[in-house]
């Protein structure tokens, strides 16, 4: 099967960052221009920053009409921590923008995981979602479905254990000072879900990506490479710099 992921390179972060900030909030425009309104997942992790960088400052979209949701939130970490989800799309874009969301639905991990999980859901099934923002995880994961992902269960929400790959990837990030201090568990949007999205835009540069990018972009679907399943999505788009296409 010929993968319909559109792939978009360019020289730089800065530059692949506009370059899917512009076409993420294009897609906005004309879902607020045909609905009235737009449903949208926000991404996190340090391969979005450039991106939503320029998302925040984005013209001529009425926030609004815009609710939104997140992909993922660790297990057990208060909204105070550096590595909180809730606190970097707080810090990163919802208080960056120029007019209040109509909503942000956040997740929160530090009580009844399950309990959670349907509690977000049952909000986000009266919101389709009209665009994605999202990554690839070093391991090839989508949110935090990490390999092997379940690419079959509908629930909207699920609770997932990180791999090792996973957990030293969020170490070296920077969000956490040592291997122990990752969860080991988190609340994730199911793959299925997240392929309901209307569109899809992959921000993934950095040459440490450059493999779980072949791997996903080029080679086999299969939950061993959880991002894989963007080959069969009708409205995907990848965006990359030169280290991160570097192996395609």
């Amino acid at each position: 099967m010929k993968s319909k992921v559109r792939i978009i390179i360019k020289k730089t972060k800065l530059e692949l960052g506009a370059a899917a900030a512009g076409l993420g909030a294009q897609l906005i425009r004309a879902a607020i221009r045909k609905n009235g309104k737009a449903n949208i997942i926000v991404g996190t992790g340090a391969s979005q920053f450039e991106m939503l960088g320029q998302l925040v400052r984005e013209p001529r979209i009425d926030w609004t009409r815009v609710t939104a949701f997140h992909l993922d939130e660790y297990f057990g970490t208060p909204i105070t921590h550096p590595s909180s989800f809730r606190k970097y799309l707080w810090e990163r874009f919802v208080s960056k923008l120029s007019l209040p969301l109509a909503a942000f639905h956040y997740i929160n991990g530090e009580g009844n995981l399950s309990a959670e999980c349907r509690r977000v859901g049952a909000i986000l099934a009266r919101h389709p979602i009209d665009v994605c923002f999202a990554g690839i995880g070093e391991n090839g994961h989508l949110a935090f479905n990490d390999p092997p992902a379940d690419f079959k269960t509908k629930a909207p929400y699920i609770v997932v254990r990180l791999d090792q790959a996973c957990r030293r990837q969020q170490m070296g990030e920077g969000w956490f000072k040592t291997l122990r201090q990752v969860p080991d568990r988190a609340i994730s949007m199911s793959v299925a879900q997240i392929m309901k999205s209307k569109a899809i835009i992959c921000t993934v540069p950095d040459r440490r990506k450059a493999q779980a990018v072949k791997n996903c972009l080029s080679g086999e679907i299969t939950p061993m490479h959880p991002s894989s399943i963007l080959q069969r999505h009708k409205a995907a788009w990848c965006f990359l710099d030169k280290n991160s296409s570097s192996l395609l």
